[in-house]
């Protein structure tokens, strides 16, 4: 079984809808979140404060240091930069305004792993950049998944996208060559090089690296 951080739960932070998705790379003008999708997912996330004493005592055994992340959705515009975890835990309002730039463009919809948030301040930190991880994909439903796949059968179908658990992305003044041998020095997960879209994919799962 998939362990997580006591603070959260994948299933306490997804939201739900339906439309149609997109493959990795392939990213339209990102619409407005939907209103009533956002507020389930911050109602959700703000109901984790309260987990009661046991979680405090595992969250006091969580490192106290602040961690700081930016990233950037250029297509929508949007942008985080600032702290997300501190005092031992995940900040409830700053993880809703990274899952809603790391949200599936198509409908809507958003899912986030905080050790995926974990893993892109971690490369930001090896890069020791000041600009911004753009992200191209993020979190992809499942119905976005499949179309995604219907077009590209390299596309997994349990893909690590669908769980929050995984991130496309680029970052000026990098090439892409460069921002793999930075995620795979940090040896946390999948590494994935695609130059033609000039991307590269990261995810919690496995190490492992292809491209």
């Amino acid at each position: 079984m998939t362990e997580f951080p006591p603070q959260f739960r994948p299933e306490d932070v997804a939201t739900s809808g339906a439309s149609f998705g997109a493959a990795d790379g392939l990213e339209p003008h990102a619409p407005s979140p939907g209103r009533r999708g956002f507020l389930a997912f911050a109602a959700g996330l703000c109901s984790l404060v309260a987990f009661g004493s046991g979680t405090a005592q595992a969250a006091a055994r969580v490192s106290q240091a602040p961690r700081r992340l930016f990233i950037a959705r250029p297509q929508a515009g949007e942008s985080f930069k600032g702290v997300y975890f501190a005092d031992g835990r995940y900040l409830p309002e700053a993880v809703v305004r990274i899952g809603r730039i790391m949200r599936d463009p198509y409908d809507d919809t958003t899912r986030i792993d905080p050790r995926l948030i974990d893993l892109m301040a971690r490369m930001q930190r090896t890069l020791g950049t000041g600009e911004p991880l753009q992200i191209v994909s993020g979190y992809r439903s499942p119905r976005s998944n499949a179309r995604a796949r219907s077009a590209d059968s390299r596309v997994a179908r349990n893909s690590f996208h669908t769980q929050g658990q995984a991130v496309d992305l680029r970052v000026d003044g990098f090439a892409i060559g460069q921002l793999r041998r930075a995620a795979i020095a940090l040896q946390a997960g999948g590494v994935g090089t695609y130059p033609r879209r000039n991307f590269l994919h990261l995810d919690v799962g496995p190490v492992r690296r292809w491209g």
